[in-house]
This record gives structure tokens, C-alpha cells and sequence, in this order.
């Protein structure tokens, strides 16, 4: 079993797909709208084989965002810096006993933790 595709919960779906492609970096994999009015966004961050979804018609319009969703990062200074420098609000570093954290969320409340394990970089 593989997890490739997390749904997540979005009120507009060109604010979200500007902020996953724009600002966070993750690759655009299909944008369709296969009739009755739906709409499926799926994209990719750098380097993964799970992919996020989001659109019209994906989850229930009062669905939870999604929490605590991770991107395991090599560098966590320099993808903490790009993040950024193109307009994200991302915490200050957390060491954990060895393991950096950092945290942003999306528009809609979706959280993500940054996460690096292993030699610390800032």
C-alpha cells in the first residue's frame, strides 16, 4: 500500500493553486474539470510521490482542514528561507531533540510541518 494522494479542504480554488504553485513550490499535475460542474486540482511538492487534491466537488463543503501534514525537508534554512521570500508565514525553528520543525498553513487553515531529521542546518 502507498499513500500518493491527500485530499484537502479549499474555498477558492485559484487562491489555493496560486499559494501550492506560487509561493510553496509544488509542481501543477492536472488542472480538469470533467463536467457537472467539478473541478480537480492535483500537484506535487518537489521530490514526492504524494501528491494533494483539491477543487469542486472533492470534500464536503464543511469538511475540517487538514492538520499536521509533513514535508521532510534536507535543508531546513534554506526551504524556510525560500518559503519566505515568496510571501509565506512560516514559525521560527523548533529543535525537538534533534529534529527541526517549522510550521505554515495554507489559506484555508490546512497545516504543514516542515520537518528535518539528521544533521541540522539553519
Amino acid at each position: 500500500m502507498r499513500l500518493e494522494l491527500v485530499p484537502l479542504l479549499t474555498t477558492d480554488v485559484e487562491r489555493s493553486k496560486a499559494f501550492y504553485v506560487d509561493q510553496v513550490g509544488f509542481r501543477l499535475d492536472h488542472d480538469v474539470e470533467p463536467g457537472n460542474g467539478m473541478r480537480v486540482v492535483q500537484l506535487t511538492p518537489p521530490g514526492s510521490a504524494c501528491s494533494v487534491v483539491f477543487g469542486v466537488g472533492i470534500s464536503a463543503s464543511d469538511a475540517a482542514p487538514v492538520q499536521g501534514l509533513h514535508l521532510v525537508v534536507d535543508d531546513m534554512g534554506a526551504v524556510r528561507n525560500s518559503l519566505i521570500a515568496k510571501g509565506v508565514e512560516v514559525s521560527e525553528v523548533s529543535d525537538m531533540g534533534g529534529v527541526l520543525y517549522a510550521y505554515f498553513s495554507d489559506p484555508d487553515g490546512n497545516s504543514w510541518a516542515l520537518q528535518q531529521i539528521g544533521t541540522a542546518r539553519l
